[in-house]
């Protein structure tokens, strides 16, 4: 056992971490590109903290402009053990209003045009994404969230479309046929890339609207998107907060943290070695020093 690292990546509503002690932002180089922002470290009780906005101080990235590839890396070079997501979403169900948490448990991947994984040709990987959230993890959060007061509900579907566009009217109601139960545009490639990256994953999902399915009400915009955003916000910070104080001093492990020992395909001999440098951080664990050959 060792101790904890949490990483957290804050999405609309989320762009500090409270009460973080010894502050101080760290530029990562990552061989993927640029991250969104430079990261704020820190601690709080027994956690190590690794805070980076997901979309860039002042929300300047576009959703499918995300490097996440970059953002997943560089958390990972700064020893993060575990990875918390706060995004906002649209709600597909009637009883998920404006105000609540979901606290994910399944995706559907809509996006079209993003990097979504780190291995390719010349080091192939398969990870298995049946369950893609660490269950440990999204019952920490889920209790942190309701000791502060939140409306949570313990499980859901996020739908992960690519934006910038919100949905048709007609898409949110196919949507909602698929039996999603919430709609965002960042956490896919980002959980897929943190499976591969053995990092247990868990994404807290804040509903700001009721996206476009809805009979008889206005469309979504970015004033009413903005207006919940603030108040989801405060809670966010608080849900954290609690988490982070609430960490027993030792972290247990987790299946995720050997998922690759599996996963990867490509015999040694027939590695790429330029692609296995790049893999130093994500999956240096199995493939050792000389990654090409290990």
């Amino acid at each position: 056992m060792s101790g904890w690292t949490i990483g957290i990546l804050g999405g609309s509503g989320l762009y500090a971490i409270d009460g973080l002690q010894d502050a101080q932002w760290q530029r990562v180089d990552s061989p993927w590109g640029e991250p969104s922002d430079a990261i704020l470290t820190g601690r709080i009780g027994h956690a190590r903290v690794a805070f980076l906005p997901r979309h860039g101080r002042g929300h300047r990235i576009a959703p499918g402009e995300i490097n996440a590839r970059a953002n997943i890396d560089a958390l990972k070079r700064l020893g993060v053990t575990d990875l918390l997501a706060i995004s906002s979403v649209g709600s597909l169900r009637e009883d998920r209003p404006p105000g609540s948490f979901t606290i994910v448990d399944q995706f559907i991947d809509r996006t079209t045009s993003r990097a979504n994984s780190f291995f390719g040709t010349g080091l192939v990987a398969h990870v298995p994404m049946a369950e893609p959230v660490c269950p440990r993890l999204s019952t920490i959060v889920a209790k942190a969230a309701r000791d502060v007061g939140a409306c949570v509900d313990a499980g859901g579907t996020y739908l992960a479309m690519e934006g910038p566009a919100f949905s048709t009217r007609v898409e949110s109601r196919l949507y909602r046929s698929w039996g999603a139960d919430v709609i965002g545009m960042t956490a896919m490639p980002e959980a897929k890339l943190a499976r591969e990256a053995e990092l247990p994953y868990a994404l807290v999902a804040m509903v700001t609207d009721y996206d476009a399915w809805r009979e008889g009400e206005a469309a979504v915009d970015v004033a009413a998107v903005l207006s919940q955003v603030g108040a989801n916000g405060v809670l966010a910070r608080e849900t954290v907060s609690r988490l982070l104080e609430g960490l027993p001093e030792e972290r247990p492990a987790s299946p995720i943290d050997t998922v690759l020992d599996a996963a990867i395909i490509t015999a040694p001999g027939a590695r790429d070695a330029g692609l296995a440098a790049k893999l130093d951080a994500v999956a240096g664990r199995v493939l050792g020093e000389g990654g090409a050959q290990a």
